[in-house]
C-alpha cells in the first residue's frame, strides 16, 4: 500500500473534522437551532471523522515503521 495515498486520505479526514466543527460553531452562534438536534447530530459527525482520520494516522504510522 503506498504511503502517500494513506496520507493524503488523513488530510482530507482532518479538513472534513474542521469543516464540521465550523459548521457547528455556526449552527450554534446563528441562534437558529433552538432544540439542539442540529448541533448535536453534528458532535456526531465530528467524533466519526475524528475516530476515522485516528485511524488513519495510525495506520500511516504503521506503515512508515514496517
Amino acid at each position: 500500500m503506498n504511503t502517500n495515498y494513506v496520507i493524503i486520505a488523513m488530510v482530507v479526514a482532518m479538513v472534513a473534522v474542521v469543516g464540521v466543527l465550523a459548521m457547528g460553531l455556526f449552527t450554534m452562534v446563528s441562534g437558529k437551532d433552538v432544540s439542539g438536534r442540529t448541533s448535536n447530530k453534528l458532535m456526531w459527525w465530528r467524533i466519526y471523522l475524528q475516530a476515522g482520520a485516528l485511524g488513519l494516522f495510525a495506520l500511516v504510522m504503521y506503515l512508515v515503521k514496517g
